[in-house]
């Protein structure tokens, strides 16, 4: 299989796929966050500067 069918099979997995999202926008509260809101925040800041740093590259 080549590259281009791989990417295309995952892509079509993935609009077929039912639940990436709930379709509901919620808004992220400090006070309501539990260990693991706080740790996904954790991780998608890290994520954020690593992109930034790559980006000035």
């Amino acid at each position: 299989m080549t590259k281009k069918q791989d990417m295309d099979k995952l892509l079509k997995r993935a609009i077929n796929y039912k639940g990436l999202s709930d379709g509901l926008d919620v808004e992220y509260s400090e006070e309501l966050a539990d260990e693991d809101d706080l740790e996904a925040k954790g991780r998608a800041e890290a994520a954020d500067q690593r992109q930034k740093s790559s980006k000035k590259h």
